[in-house]
């Protein structure tokens, strides 16, 4: 098995899903962006049965942040989307929220894991850099090694239920040039948030300063570059923080579940 952190990028992109499931099992935590390329990422949100329906509710109403890729219902552990896997050890790392406040970080939910929760696999902004990076954009946080940076906005999801917050986005600063295209790719997917949500001025998200990420790092933002902002799939987590529930599950941010789909199942044309 190989050490991940100590491989060069093209060997990380060659490693199969399952591959690289096998590290992260193994205990090996790192961001996922540009492992296993072709094949997509995805969030988790795992909360009990009980809250099960508030968060489907949840995602139907804010399809930008959370489109649904599977579920797994109260108590299973695997499904297609990760076959052979087990949804309790195959992420490098795991969010513990307990009434809407992280309380561990465990690279497995042994000590964790019920038979009554529901698991939720929400699809990642991850699974279209592919394409963006084929059509000869660069991806900032790939090429400066670093995880996506994401923020809090002052948008309001729609709420269901039990569950409210503010939408989550993930940044990456696009060349001027360039913007048109990369909205023209990542609207091919809508199934992983699609087009982005707000291109330019961060304030008008109520973001004060990119450098200063509430999740992920910072990207260096060269000259003539424009920051371009896409729903992210943490914004389940924005809503536990805040709706704070006895308990629920997430991923750490960018570190996400490598599935056995492809990248091109979530391509519409």
């Amino acid at each position: 098995m190989q050490d991940l952190s100590s491989i060069d990028p093209a060997q990380r992109a060659a490693l199969t899903p399952a591959q690289a499931r096998e590290c992260f099992r193994a205990g090996q935590v790192l961001p996922t962006a540009g492992i296993s390329a072709g094949y997509a990422q995805a969030n988790l949100i795992i909360v009990t049965q009980e809250l099960a329906f508030d968060f489907l509710l949840f995602a139907q109403r804010n399809p930008k942040s959370c489109p649904i890729l599977g579920v797994l219902e109260a108590g299973e552990v695997t499904s297609e989307l990760l076959a052979g896997g087990d949804i309790r050890t195959d992420v490098p790392q795991y969010f513990i929220y307990e009434n809407g406040v992280k309380v561990a970080e465990p690279t497995d939910l042994g000590g964790y894991w019920r038979d009554d929760l529901v698991t939720f696999i929400v699809g990642c902004s991850f699974t279209f850099e592919s394409a963006l990076m084929d059509e000869g954009i660069k991806v900032a946080h790939i090429e400066q090694n670093v995880n996506v940076p994401m923020y809090k906005t002052t948008r309001r999801s729609n709420s269901a239920g039990s569950l409210s917050g503010p939408m989550v986005v993930s940044m990456r600063p696009i060349p001027a040039s360039q913007v048109a295209d990369a909205v023209r790719i990542t609207s091919r997917y809508p199934a992983v948030h699609g087009a982005p949500v707000h291109i330019g001025n961060p304030e008008e998200l109520g973001i004060k300063d990119l450098s200063t990420p509430d999740f992920g790092d910072a990207v260096q933002i060269p000259a003539g570059h424009i920051p371009v902002f896409w729903a992210c799939g943490v914004t389940p987590q924005a809503a536990v923080m805040e709706s704070k529930p006895a308990l629920a599950i997430g991923h750490a941010p960018g570190h996400m579940l490598i599935t056995n789909a492809r990248d091109s199942q979530y391509q519409v044309p």
